[in-house]
C-alpha cells in the first residue's frame, strides 16, 4: 500500500504549497505540481536522491526562486504578494557556506537579525552563540574559522530573527560529529519551543530519529507524504534470520515458493514477511523446514529501516530494465 502523495489541507498548516511547478528557461522541469502542507510545530524531513528537486522546493518557498505555477503561503502570508512578511517568518540554512568573510561572528549574526526588522537583543544572540558553541569565537573574523564553525554561523544567522519556520538544507553535509550532535540538540529545543523545522538530509538515520513526518520527492514529484510511523508500518517489512546447524548449497526446490534468501556461506536463511498480516507464515515455514530436516540453532527478527524504504521508493523498475538490456 503506497501512501497518497497529495497532502490534505489542514487548519494547523504553517506552510501551504499548492500546485507548485518550476520549469527553468532551458525547459528542465524541476518541480511538478507539488502539493504539501507543513504542520505547525512539526519536524518534516524531505528525502530524495540528488537532483530530485529538494533544494529547488526549499528555494521556492523561501522566495529565492519563483514558481512557474502554483501558490505558497508561509504563516498565512503569500510568498509572492506579501514577500517581506512571509520571508520574515522563515530562517534558512543553505548548503553552501556563503558568509561575510571579513566580519566577526557577533557582527554578522547581529546584522542578520536587523535585516528582518528585529530590534537588537544582545541576550538572545549571546544565548544562540553559546548554544552553537560559538561564544568563544564571537570576536573572530569568519574567514579564520573552520568549515564546521562556518556552518554553525550559518545556523546562527538563520535563527537570529527568531523565525517560526526553519529550513535546514543538507545541514549535516561535511560537518563533524560534535556539530551534528549540537545541531540536533538545538533542533529538538526549537521544536519544543514551537518552531517548525523542515530539513533535507542524506543522513537517513537522522530523519528516522528526528522527523514526525516524511516526504519523498523523485524527479520533481512528491511521491509520498506520510507520518513516519505510518510509513514504516505500511512499507516496512520484517525479516526472520535463521542460523542453520549445517550449511546449505541452495534453497531446496520444495521451499522455492517461500520468500527466502540464503547467505553466501549457506549458514543463514532469511525469510521476509509482512508483520501487519494476521498470518505471517512463520509457523508454517518452521514446520516445512522440520519436514526437510533443516535444523537451526538460532533465529532473530529485524525490520526495514527508513533507508530500506527510501531506496525502495526511489528505485525505478525501468532503471533495472535498462541495466539488463
Amino acid at each position: 500500500m503506497t501512501p497518497s502523495p497529495v497532502a490534505v489541507a489542514t487548519a494547523d498548516a504553517i506552510v501551504s504549497i499548492r500546485g507548485v511547478s518550476k520549469t527553468y528557461a532551458g525547459g528542465f522541469q524541476a518541480l511538478k505540481n507539488v502539493n504539501l502542507d507543513i504542520r505547525r510545530g512539526e519536524i518534516f524531513a524531505l528525502l530524495g536522491p540528488n537532483g530530485a528537486g529538494k533544494t529547488t522546493l526549499i528555494s521556492t518557498v523561501c522566495g529565492i526562486t519563483n514558481a512557474t505555477e502554483g501558490q505558497i503561503t508561509a504563516d498565512g502570508h503569500d510568498t509572492v504578494r506579501d514577500y517581506r512578511a512571509a520571508r520574515a517568518t522563515i530562517g534558512l540554512v543553505p548548503q553552501e557556506l556563503h558568509t561575510d568573510a571579513f566580519e566577526t561572528v557577533w557582527a554578522t549574526v547581529n546584522f542578520s537579525r536587523g535585516l528582518f526588522g528585529q530590534a537588537p537583543h544582545p541576550a538572545y544572540i549571546e544565548k544562540l552563540l553559546k548554544d552553537l558553541s560559538l561564544w568563544d569565537k564571537k570576536d573572530n573574523k569568519i574567514m579564520t574559522l573552520s568549515g564546521g564553525m562556518k556552518r554553525r554561523v550559518l545556523i546562527a544567522k538563520a535563527l537570529s530573527h527568531e523565525p517560526k519556520i526553519l529550513f535546514l538544507d543538507e545541514p549535516s553535509a561535511g560537518v563533524d560529529v560534535e556539530l551534528r550532535h549540537d545541531m540536533w540538540r538545538l533542533v529538538r529545543e526549537l521544536r519544543e519551543a514551537g518552531t517548525t523545522i523542515i530539513l533535507t538530509t542524506h543522513y537517513i538515520e537522522e530523519a528516522e530519529d528526528m522527523a514526525d513526518r516524511i516526504g519523498v520527492i523523485r524527479k520533481g514529484e512528491l511521491i509520498v507524504v506520510e507520518d513516519k510511523a505510518v510509513l514504516m508500518r505500511q512499507l516496512g517489512q520484517k525479516q526472520l534470520a535463521l542460523s542453520l546447524q549445517h550449511p546449505l548449497t541452495a534453497v531446496p526446490p520444495t521451499l522455492a515458493s517461500w520468500p527466502l534468501a540464503l547467505s553466501t556461506d549457506g549458514l543463514t536463511l532469511t525469510y521476509s514477511f509482512d508483520a501487519q498480516k494476521d498470518d505471517t507464515g512463520i509457523a508454517e515455514l518452521l514446520a516445512a523446514l522440520g519436514e526437510q530436516g533443516i535444523g537451526f540453532k538460532d533465529l532473530r527478527s529485524s525490520e526495514s529501516s527508513l533507508e530500506d524504504i527510501f531506496v525502495s521508493l526511489v528505485h525505478e523498475p525501468q532503471d533495472e530494465q535498462k541495466a539488463s538490456a
